[in-house]
């Protein structure tokens, strides 16, 4: 029975393999609509893309951004300033991309934008802190799709968006997880509500990965902002070294498990636009395979025991 089943395994994983080889046809004629551009995933998938013949609109937040984007690409590649929290910026990108597209529509867009910070314990961060956060990582993913979705259903074309491990398992809480989960909820409404009308809607599910969300100088410099303008009683239920202690664990977890290779989500980003046959949900990265995800489907009181423990390591040490 056990060989039977691995058998089975084995050919359903080979099925699969075939099955997404496939790509769809005439990329040169598909417009894909990247927002984020201006490092880290973004930027290298609309290099990619840009390489492999398709027609790439690259939103960057900065003017340098644009600069550089446009000297390491070719003259397919359009950039324009986009700013996901605002709306007027949002909708003039919509604007330009209807006059590009035309009849034929807009093959795909990759909603990538998004920010890591401020990310502290939930009692060191205010109502604002959240309110930033959610404005780009999930109102701009949102505030994107809408402005292009009718574009995306005349093509029978793709919403790619970026969530994260951290939208299945929060183990440090604050606004990120929250944004994250929000992004898959609306990622997973989204797919069921487009499926009649051909749209395919995909989401990423990234771990760790060397970019400036994971970046531990940014993050311990904002920790210690935060942890300067706490109250003192607020400082004394922590400890005295809570702070020094957490930025040296962020940084060995970071060394542990953080990968340098990008391609390795813009592979997935690419497939989740080309392949006739994408998958609901992509997850590049070790750690997000063999620890975040298996830790999410584990029951409730198993996970809280496994991240309670560096939290209670961290407190011990603090008193001590």
């Amino acid at each position: 029975m056990f060989l039977y089943m691995v058998g089975l395994v084995v050919l359903f994983l080979i099925y699969r393999w075939l099955k997404e080889l496939k790509r769809v046809p005439h990329k040169e004629d598909k417009y894909v609509y990247v927002t984020g551009c201006d490092s880290g995933f973004g930027n290298c998938l609309a290099r990619h893309l840009d390489k492999l013949g398709y027609c790439v609109i690259a939103g960057c937040y900065t003017e340098k951004g644009e600069d550089e984007l446009k000297k390491a690409t070719s003259d397919r590649l359009t950039t324009f300033h986009l700013d996901v929290t605002d709306t007027a910026s949002v909708a003039k990108a919509a604007d330009k991309i209807k006059s590009l597209v035309g009849n034929k529509g807009l093959w795909a867009v990759v909603n990538n934008a998004g920010v890591s910070l401020p990310s502290a314990p939930t009692d060191w961060l205010d109502i604002e802190d959240y309110r930033g956060m959610l404005a780009v990582n999930l109102d701009g993913v949102i505030r994107v799709t809408l402005s292009v979705l009718p574009f995306i259903k005349k093509a029978k074309g793709r919403v790619v968006n970026v969530a994260s491990v951290f939208g299945r398992v929060s183990p440090f809480g604050g606004p990120y997880c929250v944004s994250k989960y929000g992004v898959e909820a609306f990622n997973d409404g989204l797919r069921i509500n487009m499926a009649p009308f051909g749209v395919k809607v995909c989401c990423l599910e990234p771990g760790f990965f060397q970019t400036n969300v994971t970046n531990p100088d940014m993050l311990r410099d904002d920790l210690k902002k935060r942890w300067d303008k706490l109250p003192q009683d607020v400082k004394d239920d922590y400890g005295i070294d809570y702070y020094d202690n957490m930025v040296a664990e962020i940084k060995r977890r970071f060394s542990q498990l953080t990968d340098s290779d990008l391609m390795k989500v813009v592979d997935c980003m690419e497939h989740a636009i080309s392949a006739v046959y994408p998958r609901q949900r992509y997850s590049p990265g070790y750690d997000a395979k063999l620890v975040w995800l298996p830790l999410s489907y584990m029951p409730t009181f198993l996970t809280d025991w496994w991240f309670l423990q560096n939290a209670i390591k961290l407190k011990i040490q603090s008193a001590q």
